[in-house]
């Protein structure tokens, strides 16, 4: 099982990678050929960050849409984004102060990722028109990162596993040297599960995280009149005539 993990984790790392930065340069060298910015929008640059920043840190525009989306999403994604610096402890040795510091509010991050994910989930299932555009891939997404929730859950409350050798384990992987992995049925499942989740990563709908910074809606300055909007493609057309 050491092996397996060993090797599971190490592809895993390499699509996971390799795959988004793939994505991310399709991205970047994907045209805009209209200047198509939500309105109201920034007319500068500066506007434009704190736009962003607006919306990737608050949600601004789920905000305005609705509320009950936008709290249960907010209480996912937070929870998430505490709960991935609380795992930094296992790939850094010392520990940063920060990173000790947030280790019990990493736990109630657990609880509230859960909670936000079961409650996105429910609204799939229970509204209709929402499950009626919801796809297999939807649930088995939203199924797989519950999965991850409730068994780091159960680890950390019920079926207890010694997370001095799973530190052990992954500080070796990143020096290419294999050491031994607790034998838990929980951790085996929590760790495919994590796993899994990275290799499917760049081809899900979850790329909606680097995404987002690349949407014209979001990241244009509304300044049609003042500035000229070209295409890449369209400026080297216009310059070779």
């Amino acid at each position: 099982m050491n092996y397996l993990f060993a090797l599971l984790f190490y592809a895993a790392t390499l699509i996971f990678v390799g795959g988004v930065a793939y994505r991310v340069y399709d991205y970047a060298r994907t045209p805009a050929p209209l200047k198509i910015p939500t309105t109201p929008a920034p007319t500068t640059s500066g506007g434009v960050v704190f736009r962003m920043f607006r919306e990737v840190v608050f949600f601004e525009s789920l905000f305005k849409s609705n509320l009950w989306i936008w709290a249960l999403g907010w209480l996912f994604h937070v929870g998430l984004a505490l709960v991935l610096l609380r795992h930094l402890r296992y790939f850094t040795e010392p520990v940063n102060f920060i990173i000790a510091f947030i280790q019990p509010f990493g736990v109630y991050a657990g609880l509230a990722m859960a909670a936000g994910l079961a409650g996105l989930w429910a609204r799939r299932v229970l509204v209709e028109r929402i499950r009626y555009i919801s796809t297999p891939s939807d649930h088995l997404m939203l199924a797989l990162l519950l999965g991850i929730a409730i068994t780091g859950l159960l680890m950390k409350f019920v079926m207890h596993t010694d997370i001095v050798a799973v530190k052990t384990f992954f500080l070796g992987l990143m020096v290419f040297e294999i050491n031994p992995l607790p034998s838990h049925p929980g951790l085996y499942l929590h760790l495919s599960m994590v796993a899994l989740l990275m290799i499917i990563f760049p081809v899900s709908k979850l790329l909606h995280a680097p995404g987002v910074f690349f949407s014209p809606t979001r990241n244009q300055v509304d300044n049609p009149r003042e500035t000229r909007h070209l295409a890449p493609w369209a400026a080297k057309l216009e310059a070779k005539n």
